[in-house]
């Protein structure tokens, strides 16, 4: 018996590192379409704040899971411009190696910079930094060692030109040795004593070369571009083989630090491997006939962050990473018999051990205490669509659309009818709920009526508006409340059952109730409040009696029509499942939560009435891809939101704010704009890389917005013509004020508050002047002006005039200059430069600039700039119907017809056309939307 115990705990263990990493995965591919500055995908980092920060084959990109940033290497040398590795330092600075050598982020300018290029200026494979802060830069020249402002070479072997010498990774043991992997074999390296030892490995006589290391407890998992993964024992100093992995190329290895490591091939894919049972755990491969796998066997690099989500960089393919989803909630499965995932539930019942799944593809009953899993679809059912299910004397009722009811049996697992009847609302009809009363009774919503059924005497009572006053249409809903009485919510309205008369009443209701609406749910809470949901629009609230109500609109962190299901969990919070979201809310929906795909919802939309709280407290919901359970206590234990909300980037009038304005930004935590700089745009994003359609922010500007906005699927908002004054803008997780994020913006006067004092001064003193000149003049005897002296004073006004008919064109010169401008905007194409001046275009068709703005002003009757715009919209038009920009963004085709910034661009199109951009888009059914 022991022995067996000892078997199956050991089967246990090692099968745990399984289960950890069982879970389901979903890609999502970044390409050059979406930004990124190159398709190959060479290293990936994530810094402390959560950027990820990707080495392509010529740039240096960071991604913040909506948007990438390029931070290109200043030279020419193309070639050398392949970014190895990426490393954050415990100052926070972030370091870089090339072909070029060692660069690092300046923050101040936002640009790299290159250190030490007189020392390090060829090729850098790895980075590393100890406990201690001390950096260690390994090079295709040797070790370089930094420390006080100054870098110390070492090198493994004296020949300089040594494959020992190129170091290609870099660890550290618990004892503070470091271990450089190269192409030369593993070297010892001790920091304090300098001392350096070698160990080499052969197969067949030949030396393999190292490509990377990592270390997990005393070995260390080297890889190679030959022989997969070879193991060294550091204590031992013995090398080993580690199982195959289907290819012979590990292009990155990196591991947890506890027993899993990450390996990338270059043409099998990546891997999950354990170290305490040296096999391979979990695996990503592309497969053409599954689009939920990578999109690329050739992988070049791999991180697998602290949140769990997996990176993948590709040869050619850009980037696939898995979006992150916290945990919060769990789709249900029984492993390995039942998973619910994907399933449409329409309703579930849950009894214990026992689990009843209704679906639009028949039911399941899963029993957990015996392991069996059985599904039932026609022709053992009447329907495979299943709308409700009850549980009466021991046995479930089984309700569906267009076949009636059936009667499951726990115990022998048979189903039966109901009724022996081939017709009738039992047989063909649907049946959208059941529920029993203190009485025994059941009763049963259906398509034809209201009924009521007693197992012990066979009585099945029925009620229809031709013998009661319920009303006409469909039965959705009778919920019994903590008084017994009956609501009744059909197609058409509210009817109530009183227990004491047994009699349907529709007159009991208040005015202005809902008792004229389809009202599809109804639940008690334990304050004794009914929340009835309708079919659409606001929910009602109110006290059994009646006697006092009221309505609450849907909330603004959801964008659905309608409340769909209700619970309330042990702490008195209400969860509200939508048909676009999931909302957690209490004191009337002044403090809310709102989740989402991150929260592990796999799909917003929640089916009708499906809520309930079991004995132990945990909650269920029936969602269009599964049974969606979750503990509130883990709302204390699971980190949502694992980075906070960071402000990307600010746009004025268009362009990002310059670096000296970004520095007292960090320095004063405002940012001040003269007052023609009134048109603000501020990005920012949540850090947390999941679905970027899913994710929703609140935002306000105080001093402009009164209220909170919501914004879903997108991470920019604009404000513009803002008047001089103070504002806060804010934005964060909504309902949630732990995450708020401000910003202070001073939009200045047009002059400072002196001027416009000296201003009023002055005004004041040449008032006073003028007062006492007017009081002396009307003492003085009147002079008349003579007519020589008016005609000077007409002729000084009409001086304008004369440069002006001077310079006038007839209308046949006007046509003659206007063609000669179309030619050359058409077949030289001009307007593409973006800082083109009338005085260039004057030029160039041989007139003065006078001239032009004549023909533009008087003769067509439009300013020089509209006339100029109006043949980049019109480019920009022709490109978004060529298939050949279909990679371009909306900014990037902007630039290439010409305009000078997003911003301007938009507001051209939108005067000129009426509509948006992205509004014609979609007109044309077009791509870059």
């Amino acid at each position: 018996m022991k022995n067996t115990l000892k078997h199956i705990l050991l089967v246990l263990l090692l099968l745990l590192p399984i289960s950890i990493y069982a879970q389901s995965y979903t890609f999502r591919g970044v390409t050059m379409a979406e930004g990124l500055s190159d398709l190959l995908v060479n290293s990936i980092y994530k810094d402390s704040e959560g950027f990820v920060w990707l080495g392509t084959d010529n740039c240096l990109d960071r991604f913040d899971g909506v948007k990438i940033k390029h931070y290109p290497f200043p030279t020419a040398d193309v070639k050398r411009k392949r970014v190895n590795v990426v490393l954050q330092t415990a100052a926070q600075e972030l370091w870089v190696g090339n072909g070029l050598g060692l660069w690092q982020l300046n923050k101040s300018t936002d640009q790299m910079t290159q250190v030490a290029p007189g020392e390090i200026n060829f090729t850098v494979y790895s980075l590393f930094v100890d406990s201690k802060n001390m950096r260690y830069v390994g090079t295709e020249k040797g070790l370089f060692v930094y420390k006080e402002g100054t870098f110390k070479r070492v090198m493994p072997d004296k020949n300089m030109f040594s494959p020992s010498n190129r170091i290609n990774g870099i660890c550290q043991d618990a004892t503070g040795l470091l271990w450089l992997a190269t192409e030369k074999g593993v070297f010892s390296y001790h920091p304090a004593t300098g001392i350096i030892k070698g160990y080499q490995y052969a197969i067949n006589g030949n030396a393999i070369q190292f490509r990377g290391v990592a270390q997990i407890k005393n070995t260390l998992y080297l890889s190679t571009a030959t022989a997969g993964i070879i193991t060294f024992d550091i204590r031992r100093h013995e090398f080993d083989r580690f199982p195959d992995l289907g290819s012979s190329i590990i292009s990155s290895i990196s591991t947890d630090g506890k027993d899993m490591i990450f390996a990338s091939t270059d043409g099998n894919g990546a891997y999950f491997l354990s170290h305490s049972r040296r096999a391979v755990v979990r695996s990503f491969v592309h497969d053409a006939r599954d689009k939920a796998s990578i999109r690329s066997n050739s992988v070049y690099s791999m991180l697998v962050d602290k949140e769990g989500i997996v990176w993948i960089g590709f040869y050619q393919s850009g980037f696939d990473y898995s979006l992150y989803q916290s945990g919060l909630f769990s789709t249900y499965t029984f492993p390995p018999y039942f998973t619910s995932a994907d399933l449409p539930v329409r309703s579930f019942y849950i009894n214990g051990h026992e689990k009843l799944i209704g679906t639009r593809d028949g039911l399941f009953y899963i029993n957990e205490k015996i392991n069996i899993v059985k599904s039932y679809v026609v022709p053992v059912l009447r329907s495979n669509l299943i709308l409700s299910i009850g549980y009466y004397n021991g046995e479930y009722y089984i309700g569906t659309y267009g076949g009636g009811v059936s009667v499951f049996n726990p115990s022998t697992l048979f189903m039966r009818n109901f009724s022996n009847q081939t017709t009738g609302v039992f047989a063909k009809g649907h049946v959208f709920c059941f529920e029993n009363d203190k009485n025994g009774n059941l009763w049963i919503g259906t398509s034809a009526g209201l009924y009521c059924y007693c197992s012990t005497t066979g009585e099945l009572k029925e009620f229809t508006t031709s013998n009661s006053q319920i009303p006409e249409g469909n039965v959705y809903e009778i919920f019994f409340d903590s008084t017994c009485k009956g609501w009744i919510c059909t197609e058409t309205g509210l009817a109530i059952y009183d227990p004491v008369s047994q009699t349907i009443k529709t007159n009991v209701f208040p005015e202005g109730f809902a008792q004229k609406e389809k009202i599809r749910t109804i639940y008690e809470d334990s304050s004794h409040n009914l929340h009835l949901l309708p079919d659409k629009g606001s929910m009602v609230t109110c006290n059994l009696s009646m006697t006092h109500f009221y309505r609450t609109p849907m909330n603004a962190s959801l964008h659905g029509n309608a409340y769909m299901s209700v619970v309330e969990d042990r702490d008195g919070w209400l969860w509200f499942g939508c048909d676009d979201g999931l909302l957690r809310v209490k004191d009337n929906n002044k403090v809310y939560s709102s989740y989402n795909f991150s929260d592990g919802l796999p799909s917003p939309i929640f089916t009708n009435g499906t809520a309930y709280k079991d004995p132990k407290g945990v909650l269920w919901f029936g969602n269009t891809k599964g049974l969606i359970y979750l503990h509130p206590a883990r709302l204390k234990d699971v980190r949502r939101h694992p980075y906070k909300i960071v402000l990307t980037d600010v746009l004025v009038n268009g362009s990002p704010i310059d670096s000296l304005t970004r520095k007292d930004y960090a320095q004063t935590g405002e940012l001040s704009f003269a007052h023609n700089q009134n048109n603000v745009t501020f990005r920012f994003v949540n850090l947390s890389y999941t679905d970027p359609a899913t994710m929703v922010y609140e935002y306000k500007m105080e001093g402009n917005d009164e209220e909170w906005h919501l914004l879903n699927g997108n991470n920019e908002v604009s404000y513009y013509d803002l008047p001089p004054g103070n504002y806060t803008f804010l934005v964060r997780i909504p309902g949630d004020e732990s995450s708020t994020v401000s910003v202070s913006v001073n939009i200045a006067l047009m002059y400072s508050l002196w001027f416009w004092l000296f201003i009023i001064t002055c005004v004041a003193f040449a008032g006073v002047i003028v007062y006492h000149y007017r009081k002396e003049k009307s003492n003085l005897p009147k002079i008349s002006i003579s007519l020589e002296e008016q005609t000077n004073i007409l002729g000084e006004e009409k001086l304008h005039e004369e440069k002006y008919k001077t310079n006038r064109l007839t209308d046949e010169e006007c046509n003659l200059l206007h063609q000669k401008v179309r030619t050359y905007m058409e077949e030289k194409r001009p307007f593409v430069n973006p800082d083109l001046k009338i005085a260039d275009l004057a030029k160039a068709v041989d007139t003065s600039s006078y001239s032009l703005s004549f023909l533009f002003n008087q003769f067509l009757n439009q300013s020089y700039y509209d006339f100029v715009n109006e043949y980049r919209i019109a480019e920009f038009k022709k490109m978004a119907n060529d298939a050949r920009y279909a990679k371009y963004t909306l900014t990037a085709l902007a630039e290439l017809c010409g305009f000078s910034s997003r911003a301007s661009f938009f507001r051209t199109f939108k005067k000129s056309t009426g509509i948006t951009p992205n509004e014609y888009i979609r007109t044309i059914g077009a791509f870059n939307q």
